[in-house]
């Protein structure tokens, strides 16, 4: 089932550290709040719920399983790309960057808050790696086992690969965020030292993989981007979780938003620039930087809005039970989503032509059996979502920043290879044995941090 259009949005929980003394200029004042000092943001928790939402939604429109009506061969169409509106429509839907703004908020707090007790860099990578590859691990495992089943039994290997291909347009997330929480600790240090002018000389790195991209007419050097755009997209939550986007007036915000789309259309205008955005996601290009400041200041913009939209039982209740479910939700829904179409299709056969009238009434429900199945699936592996990051054993071996990369790296590389071919048998193997091994590397010891190293030193130096 491939897609050229995989846009996909999933954020961690979030917490947002408003800094009261942030200045109207300049660099972003450091932030040190204590654990337990910190209020969750309601605008950036409901924000984030509403990404989940929206991508699952949007998948479930993009997944359509109909025969052929002159082979009878059964086929995959992706309707909304077909419809007219559909360009314009993705300059709205494509939340993914605002997902990296409300995630960058999280992280900002996240990495001060251990930063300020003592933790190691290379800990607080190895703990955010865990907490979404260790859930991650168990869907890379069913794929590659169901895989491997489907074609021992005799089923062809075109027809495996065309279902991995739609159970996996959404795995390329992982290296994207696994980039940028393996940088975090680096880029807030740089972000409190360097403020704008670091982003600038992200946005600069970005525009110069493009300007590569288009000279060589080879859009795989994009990929280039995965440590440039989405990193930089970040950036702009450090600078909400200081306080910058609220110290500016509604008026500017909604400025500057309006700006960056204009500048948007220009690039697009030029014909270097798909005109949809989701085109535009994998690899990543300057439009995403320019659609994440938008989102970002717009999300400030809305804010009490949506705030306010917290005092509603109805909307708490949906942000407890997608908010507490997020990952799973992100990971599962596509899996699930396909395998819903797939019964339908064979099961009850009603297959009204893709973009007919009546496709669009079926797709009402289709989309609550989707979620109701997605919910129920979100459920039972929860657990998997709050897994322990602890290491095994009593005695834990002191792991170095080296073999934390080493892990990275593992867990990284099939789902970045996934957005080139899609996913396929061999690689849904590899990301399998990539993300266990990542797993048993990172949960087999901790990175200590400076003071622990300097209370060993002595006793290492007398021996």
């Amino acid at each position: 089932m491939c897609a050229p259009a995989r846009g996909s949005v999933f954020a961690r929980p979030t917490v947002c550290a408003m800094n009261d003394d942030v200045r109207a200029l300049g660099r972003p004042t450091v932030v040190s709040v204590p654990a337990g000092d910190v209020e969750r943001d309601p605008a950036v928790d409901v924000a984030r719920v509403g990404c989940v939402i929206t991508v699952v939604c949007s998948h479930i429109l993009m997944v359509t399983l109909t025969a052929d009506p002159a082979t009878g061969e059964i086929r995959s169409v992706l309707v909304p790309t077909q419809q007219p509106w559909y360009w314009w429509a993705t300059w709205l839907l494509q939340i993914m960057p605002l997902f990296f703004v409300v995630g960058g908020t999280a992280t900002a707090g996240a990495w001060r808050r251990r930063r300020a007790r003592g933790m190691a860099r290379g800990e607080y990578v190895r703990e955010r790696t865990l907490r979404l590859i260790q859930p991650a691990a168990v869907l890379w495992c069913v794929l590659a086992l169901g895989a491997g089943i489907a074609v021992v039994a005799g089923a062809g290997i075109e027809l495996v690969t065309f279902a991995l291909s739609g159970v996996g347009m959404a795995l390329w997330f992982l290296a994207a965020y696994l980039v940028c929480q393996g940088l975090a600790p680096l880029f807030v240090d740089l972000h409190e030292r360097m403020g704008w002018v670091w982003c600038w000389f992200l946005f600069s790195c970005a525009v110069a993989v493009d300007l590569l991209r288009l000279a060589t007419g080879w859009q795989w050097w994009g990929l280039l981007n995965m440590v440039f755009v989405w990193p930089l997209i970040q950036q702009f939550g450090f600078f909400r979780a200081d306080g910058w986007f609220g110290a500016r007036r509604r008026p500017v915000l909604v400025a500057l938003a309006a700006g960056c789309y204009a500048v948007s259309g220009v690039c697009v205008a030029s014909g270097s620039y798909a005109p949809d955005m989701l085109t535009n996601l994998n690899p990543p290009t300057v439009c995403m930087v320019l659609l994440g400041f938008a989102q970002a200041c717009l999300l400030e913009v809305f804010s009490p809005l949506l705030r306010r939209a917290m005092h509603s039982r109805v909307v708490r209740a949906v942000v407890y039970v997608v908010g507490t479910r997020a990952l799973t939700i992100y990971l599962w829904h596509l899996p699930v989503v396909v395998a819903v179409m797939a019964v339908w299709f064979f099961a009850v056969g009603y297959d009204p032509v893709p973009g007919s009238a009546a496709w669009w009434w079926l797709r009402i429900p289709l989309t609550v059996l989707c979620w109701a199945v997605v919910l129920v699936v979100a459920m039972v592996l929860r657990r998997l979502e709050s897994s322990s990051t602890a290491p095994w054993g009593a005695r834990p071996i002191r792991l170095s920043n080296t073999a934390v990369v080493v892990a990275l790296v593992c867990a990284v590389v099939p789902p970045l290879w996934e957005i080139v071919t899609l996913l396929t048998v061999p690689l849904t193997v590899a990301g399998a044995v990539g993300a266990v091994a990542a797993v048993v590397l990172l949960r087999s010891g901790r990175v200590p941090s400076r003071a622990e190293r300097a209370e060993t030193a002595p006793t290492s130096q007398a021996r």
